[in-house]
């Protein structure tokens, strides 16, 4: 058996492909996935072993503009070429998790005959998706909350399955992650990261507050900065990641991120779904400041509903500086019963199966054909 999967622009759409593809392979299914060019996807496509094939896509822009034409011009293409690679690869299934390259590739999937299935980790769900769900044989959604955004049409089409997470997120031991970022086991660790984008808000508050963190001598933290960031962040901490090296840990990137996962007791992030997930998964308490310009203002969406289920504090981008982000550190990660009860209540909203539910919605399909 073979599977086409496709997903990019952002490691909250490449990561949960690259879990069923996973899952797929281990039931001795050929994976090829198909990005764009030049692109986050195809960077992460090559530290593996599946076969990448490219495409030249485009965004499309919110505004009617020279872009937009451009953009249709560059998508009515990529659907072209995605038909002639489906043939090529003759598939049996087409999964995708979102990202303006999975437009032209389903709606292939779909001209071919061959099943489709899309995945929306989001509660309110992007365009793309929302466009394919008319096409797709299957959606696949990460909470029964997104069904409400789909049109009454689709709605026979769509089954919760929460979202698929990679295995060592969750398995990986606190010991272990303490050990490989070279922490101390008897300190609380603080994790600070913005994406796989990184986030200037957060980076700018930990600068701001970066002394009186420090001065909590029971306290250690793990930073990513975001690659474009990283410099900027360093030259403005310099002194006290040299002064406290062994309880300040600043990066620009991390592939093995299950290691900060495992060592945190508390993680400050923006509030992409995947990386829900991940904490989620990690039953991780969290400071959620919400990326303000994502589309459809999906990630407000997202942190609200943590809020509403007592496992994160959400604060808007414009209100989140070094003061606010001290503030909270002090009510929630020295307060021990609103850590546990924080702690219980994100490791509730789990849904570890993702993966295989997903997985037996693809088998299912193949069976029908």
């Amino acid at each position: 058996m073979k599977a086409v999967i496709t997903g990019g622009g952002t490691g909250g759409h490449i990561y949960p492909a690259l879990s069923i593809a996973d899952k797929l392979n281990k039931r001795g299914w050929d994976i090829e996935y198909i990005g764009c060019e030049n692109s986050l996807e195809e960077e992460i496509l090559m530290k593996t072993d599946y076969t990448f094939r490219s495409l030249k896509v485009l965004p499309l822009p919110r505004k009617v503009n020279f872009k937009l034409f451009k953009s249709i011009f560059f998508s009515l293409k990529a659907v072209y070429s995605s038909y002639k690679l489906l043939k090529e690869i003759n598939p049996d299934v087409v999964f995708g998790t979102g990202g303006y390259v999975t437009g032209p590739v389903l709606l292939s999937g779909y001209l071919s005959k061959i099943p489709t299935v899309i995945h929306e980790q989001n509660i309110y769900p992007g365009v793309t998706n929302k466009i394919l769900s008319y096409f797709v044989n299957k959606i696949a959604v990460s909470n029964i909350e997104a069904s409400k955004y789909f049109s009454d049409r689709v709605q026979e089409k769509i089954i919760e399955t929460g979202n698929p997470i990679r295995e060592k997120i969750v398995n990986v031991k606190r010991e272990t992650g303490i050990k490989k970022l070279g922490l101390h086991k008897d300190l609380k660790t603080l994790f600070i990261m913005g994406g796989s984008q990184g986030s200037t808000t957060i980076n700018n508050a930990v600068i701001e507050s970066i002394d009186k963190i420090m001065e909590l001598n029971d306290l250690q933290v793990v930073m990513i900065t975001g690659k474009n960031n990283y410099q900027k962040v360093v030259n403005k901490i310099k002194s006290y990641i040299n002064k406290y090296n062994d309880r300040l840990k600043v990066l620009s990137y991390l592939d093995n991120i299950e290691w900060a996962y495992a060592a945190a007791d508390l993680i400050v992030y923006r509030a992409g779904a995947t990386g829900l997930a991940e904490i989620t998964g990690r039953g991780l308490p969290a400071i959620l400041v919400p990326y303000p310009y994502s589309a459809e203002g999906h990630q407000k969406a997202n942190a609200k509903f943590m809020e509403k289920e007592n496992a994160a504090v959400m604060v808007e981008d414009g209100k989140f500086n070094g003061n606010k982000l001290y503030k909270l550190l002090s009510e929630i990660l020295y307060n021990n019963n609103k850590l546990k009860t924080m702690k219980q209540n994100s490791k509730n909203l789990a849904k570890l199966d993702a993966d295989q539910n997903i997985v037996d919605i693809i088998l299912d399909l193949v069976r029908e054909e």
